[in-house]
C-alpha cells in the first residue's frame, strides 16, 4: 500500500511530503521511501498564519480563510508529490497545528487547520487527516505521535534508545525492550521555536531561522537570562505531557528579558535560546538513561545544538535518524504514512505510553477520494517492526 504523508509542523514554515510503499512480511513492516519533498508556504500566507497564531487574536473570518488556503497549499504540494512519485492510494495530512489546548497536566483539545477536501478533490485520493484529537478523547495528548513509529523502529535498539525530533518544539520518544513494551514520549520544550521567533521578529535571515546556527555562534551564552528561561514550570511536570507556541512564542522571550537585568545582543540572545534548547533535552536525556539518541528534525542540521548535545552526553552516541532509514528532514512526514497505514488496515495509531492515553486508538477522519472509500481487509495484529529503505 502506497502512502503518502504530509505535515506542516509546529515551525510553519511549509509542507513536508513523503511517499511510503508498505508491505507486510511477517511480522516485520517493510517501507520503501520514495519521494520527499518540502514546500515552502508562500510568503504572504505565512506572515498571515504567524499573525493569527495564539497569543494573538484571531477572528472566525480569519481561520476560515487559513483553513481554505493552507488546504489549498497541501492539495498543491500532494498533487506535485504525486506527479513526481506516481499514484498513491491514501494521503495522510496533518494540517497546520494553531492551537493545542492545555491545562495542568491535561490535553483539552487540538486544532489542526488546512481542509482535506481540497486535497481530494484535487488529487482525487482518499484523505486521513484530523489525526490527533482522537487520542485526545482518550485521555492522551494527542503528541507526540511520531512515537509509533519510533517504537517500531528502535524497539531492539540495545540499552535503550531514545529518539529525539527537533522542530519547533522538543519532544522525545524512549524505547526499550520491544516496540509497545516500556515506551514513553513527550515534548520536553522549546528547539527552534523561540531561535525562529527572534531571528523572524528581528530581521536576522531571510527565511527566519538561524541557518547552521550561525547565529549562535557568533554570540555568547548570557548566562542571566538562561536562569530566567530555565525557571520554566512546566520542565518541572513529569511526562505524559505536551506543550506548543501557545506558551513558548515571542512574548515569552520578551518577558524573559525584561526580567533579566542586563540588555541582551541579538548573536547572545540566539546562542541564549540555542543552549536553552541543549540543557534540557541532554538534562532528559541523561534522565532516561539510554545509551542512543537518534536525532531529527529542523535542528539536527544545526552544529550548534548537534555539538552542544553531543559535549553534554559523552556517554550517550548521537546520531541523525538518516542512519535508521528515516532521513531526519522527512521523519515526521513518514510518520504520518505509516499512521495512514495503520488506520487503513484497523490498527490503532499510538501507544498509550507515547501520548498518556488511557488506550491505543485507530486515529483519523477519513474523506472520500473520486471514488467509492475502499480500505484494506482489518488485521487481527500489527507489526513488530518497521524496516525503511529507499
Amino acid at each position: 500500500m502506497k502512502v503518502l504523508g504530509m505535515i506542516s509542523g509546529t515551525s510553519h514554515d511549509g509542507i513536508d511530503v513523503a511517499v511510503v510503499d508498505f508491505e507486510l512480511v511477517g511480522s516485520v513492516l517493510e517501507g520503501r521511501l520514495g519521494h520527499t519533498a518540502s514546500t515552502p508556504y508562500p510568503d504572504e500566507l505565512r506572515a498571515r498564519l504567524i499573525a493569527a497564531l495564539p497569543p494573538a487574536p484571531a477572528t472566525l473570518a480569519e481561520v476560515c480563510e487559513l483553513d481554505t488556503l493552507i488546504g489549498q497549499s497541501f492539495a498543491e504540494a500532494a498533487a506535485r508529490a504525486i506527479e513526481a512519485g506516481g499514484p498513491v492510494d491514501l494521503i495522510v495530512s496533518h494540517g497546520q497545528t494553531v492551537y493545542h489546548w492545555v491545562e495542568g497536566a491535561h490535553a483539552r483539545g487540538t486544532l489542526q487547520i488546512g481542509q482535506p477536501a481540497w486535497i481530494a478533490e484535487r488529487t482525487g485520493t482518499p484523505v486521513l487527516s484530523d489525526v490527533r484529537i482522537r487520542d485526545i478523547t482518550a485521555g492522551g495528548h494527542g503528541a507526540p505521535l511520531v512515537s509509533v513509529l519510533d517504537g517500531l523502529l528502535l524497539g531492539a535498539h540495545e540499552g535503550g534508545a531514545a529518539a529525539l525530533n527537533l522542530g519547533g518544539i522538543a519532544n522525545m520518544t524512549v524505547v526499550r525492550g520491544g516496540p509497545g513494551q516500556d515506551l514513553y514520549a513527550y515534548d520536553i520544550g522549546p528547539a527552534n521555536a523561540l531561535i525562529d521567533a527572534v531571528v523572524t521578529s528581528r530581521g536576522l535571515h531571510p527565511r527566519g531561522f538561524d541557518e547552521d546556527g550561525r547565529i549562535a555562534a557568533s554570540g555568547r551564552v548570557h548566562e542571566g537570562l538562561l536562569a530566567v528561561l530555565l525557571d520554566e514550570p512546566y520542565y518541572r511536570l513529569e511526562p505524559p505531557k505536551s506543550t506548543g507556541k501557545e506558551l513558548f512564542h515571542l512574548g515569552y522571550v520578551e518577558q524573559a528579558l525584561a526580567r533579566t537585568a542586563a540588555p541582551v545582543g541579538d548573536a547572545d540572545l540566539a546562542a541564549t535560546l540555542t543552549e536553552l534548547t541543549v540543557r534540557t533535552v541532554a538534562r532528559d536525556v541523561r534522565a532516561s538513561g539510554v545509551g542512543a539518541l537518534v536525532v531529527s528534525g529542523g535542528g539536527a542540521r544545526n552544529p550548534v545544538i548537534m555539538e552542544g548535545l553531543r559535549a553534554a552526553l559523552p556517554g550517550v552516541r548521537v546520531a541523525r535518524s538518516d542512519e535508521y532509514g528515516a532521513p531526519s528532514d522527512d521523519k515526521e512526514a513518514i510518520a504520518f504514512a505509516l499512521i495512514g497505514w495503520l488506520t487503513a488496515h484497523g490498527l490503532p495509531g499510538t501507544v498509550p505510553g507515547g501520548t498518556g492515553a488511557s488506550a491505543a486508538r485507530v486515529l483519523g477522519t477519513l474523506t472520500p477520494g473520486a471514488g467509492p472509500l475502499v480500505l484494506p481487509a482489518p488485521l487481527a495484529q500489527g507489526p513488530r517492526s518497521l524496516v525503511l529503505t529507499r
